[in-house]
């Protein structure tokens, strides 16, 4: 079970966890972006901890979807739109939720990643977060049918989340910024892809920890 108090402990991890890796996500994206997906990564996740103790209090929708809000609202690029759709849609899926089930949190998190393709016209293979997010999804749902509880699968879903950000490397880029660079987009690890791993790593270090 996932309480509201680690739903807000999880975006607490994640921005300390983003401020760490805010220069590597910049070098990844350096190599086949705008350089920026790290600082913008950190502005946002920033500009969230300003509104979070003002919703600390609220249901689990609302504070996921006030993060969503102010992340469509203050980070740039592609990254802003996607991340915020995410965040946005989870928190409808747990709209005056207190605390999660292991479906529920797949629930919130599948909408969430519904959102993004749905934005961003992503599919498996096309080299964005998109290929992080459908593998962690497919491991999570088949742990949880398997009879496993929600940390277990929460930890194959990271695995599988890590497994697919690495194989973003020999892909050549479909979408997005990346995508310009045709061939030469081959070779690198996707920075969306990058993100999202670290966003479930982030979730999993939180509920092993509290």
């Amino acid at each position: 079970m996932t309480t509201r108090d680690q739903i807000v402990s999880w975006l607490e991890k994640l921005s300390d966890v983003l401020t760490d890796n805010r220069d590597y996500l910049t070098e990844l994206d350096s190599a086949i972006g705008d350089a920026d997906h790290g600082i913008n990564m950190k502005r946002g996740m920033d500009r969230v901890m300003e509104k979070l103790p003002s919703v600390a209090d609220k249901d689990i929708g609302n504070i996921l979807k006030t993060a969503g809000m102010t992340l469509i609202s203050s980070v740039g690029g592609a990254s802003g739109p996607l991340y915020g759709t995410f965040f946005m849609r989870g928190g409808m899926a747990a709209a005056a939720k207190e605390e999660l089930t292991a479906e529920d949190l797949l629930e919130v998190l599948q909408a969430g990643v519904d959102g993004i393709v749905q934005r961003g016209r992503a599919q498996a293979g096309d080299k964005t977060m998109v290929d992080s997010w459908l593998p962690a999804l497919a491991a999570f749902r088949a742990k949880l049918d398997e009879g496993a509880g929600e940390t277990e699968a929460l930890q194959a879903a990271v695995e599988a989340a890590e497994q697919g950000m690495k194989e973003t490397i020999p892909l050549q880029a479909r979408k997005g910024r990346a995508s310009y660079l045709g061939e030469r987009s081959i070779g690198h690890q996707d920075p969306g892809a990058t993100s999202s791993y670290l966003i479930l790593k982030a979730l999993l270090d939180t509920l092993e920890s509290t």
